[in-house]
């Protein structure tokens, strides 16, 4: 079985939880299932940038188009894809970013991991959302099959776009065992002033779904004199303006660290040092980064929404995410509670022992082959 990746959309360093699909998945399909042969079509970024797994596991075909620009990646998915698959003899496409081609004389799969652009709009540009509007239904209608991450992403497909669940397949997303060496604790502390105050790590893009203005809001309800410290990694947005000039009027600036995109090492030293990780999110798909802390230890404190109860399963301090008072007692809770963030960290490591990698390729390659007509369900 030949099988093309569509990764028109990933730009190395900028697209976060769909660029990890990517780097993950695709080892993974070679390791569980040697007998494809995979062709991975990238765009420029991609081609010019350290080399990734599309580039050293599979053969290569370079769209000739930058992603950065929008028009540019449905140009490179609609025009260029098709005939650059066809010429190179796949027998199926699979986009992994939402969107796909709606033609071509191939069978086409797409994984569509949310369908944010329609329950909160206002997460994504005003042009980008309409875009979003017309091109995943497209994708969700003219592909073969469809791979959602989750159960509650299905749902939203079948009550919100009229798909039949018998097209959908769920494939839940994974978490890699190796995980890179830490920067050093105490030079990390150092650099981003720390001293020897508690650390609550979150994880996300600044965007407004991530509710990370409800956490502003709990932190400034904690005391000063017990207060952590907020890490909020993540590679900015235009929003992220205003969550620090609303950490500004709630006297925060001291509280948080707005630190953007950072490398692998420093992230690792955060989950290492943070006492613990909340998730205030309103609406995910999946939710890697819950499933990433708690594989590495860190007991976690989560929104109780969407995707969220399947990935945590139990394993977390849930909340209601529209209360900023919830938020801030499940982060004391976790803090002060020592006996509960002990459970929560065995339960974390046990709960993401399920989700693995090699569990999302067969699921994935399953899909393939039902696209193809190779068995039945």
């Amino acid at each position: 079985m030949n099988v093309g990746l569509n990764l028109i959309y990933l730009v190395p360093g900028e697209t976060g939880g769909m660029e990890t699909y990517a780097r993950e998945l695709i080892p993974a399909l070679v390791r569980e299932r040697p007998d494809l042969a995979i062709t991975c079509f990238i765009n420029r970024e991609a081609h010019e940038a350290e080399p990734g797994p599309w580039s050293e596991l599979g053969r290569v075909v370079v769209v000739p188009v930058r992603a950065r620009r929008r028009v540019e990646w449905v140009r490179g998915e609609q025009y260029f894809l098709p005939r650059l698959a066809a010429r190179a003899g796949v027998d199926l496409v699979h986009s992994l970013a939402s969107t796909a081609p709606v033609w071509g004389s191939f069978r086409r799969v797409v994984t569509i991991l949310d369908l944010i652009y329609r329950i909160y709009p206002e997460a994504h540009a005003g042009l980008r959302s309409r875009a979003m509007g017309v091109l995943v239904p497209s994708a969700a209608r003219r592909s073969h099959r469809i791979i959602a991450p989750s159960s509650s992403t299905r749902n939203d497909l079948v009550h919100l776009l009229k798909i039949s669940p018998a097209k959908i397949d769920v494939a839940p997303l994974g978490v890699g065992r190796s995980f890179t060496s830490p920067s050093d604790e105490s030079e990390l502390r150092a650099r981003h002033r720390l001293d020897g105050r508690a650390v609550v790590l979150t994880a996300s893009a600044k965007r407004p779904h991530k509710n990370l203005v409800r956490l502003l809001d709990a932190l400034a309800l904690i005391p000063p004199e017990r207060r952590p410290v907020l890490v909020l990694p993540g590679y900015a947005t235009d929003h992220e303006k205003a969550l620090r000039e609303h950490a500004a009027r709630l006297d925060l600036t001291a509280d948080t660290r707005f630190l953007g995109w950072i490398s692998a090492p420093d992230l690792e030293g955060f989950y290492r040092l943070a006492s613990c990780f909340v998730f205030p999110s309103l609406y995910e798909g999946f939710g890697l980064p819950v499933l990433e802390a708690m594989a590495r230890g860190l007991p976690v404190a989560s929104s109780d929404r969407s995707a969220l109860a399947e990935v945590t399963g139990g394993a977390a301090r849930t909340f209601d995410p529209e209360r900023p008072e919830a938020i801030a007692e499940a982060i004391e809770d976790l803090l002060s509670d020592r006996a509960l963030a002990g459970r929560l960290r065995a339960a974390g490591l046990e709960q993401a022992r399920r989700f693995t990698w090699g569990s999302t390729a067969l699921a994935t390659a399953r899909s393939y082959e039902l696209a193809l007509g190779l068995h039945d369900r």
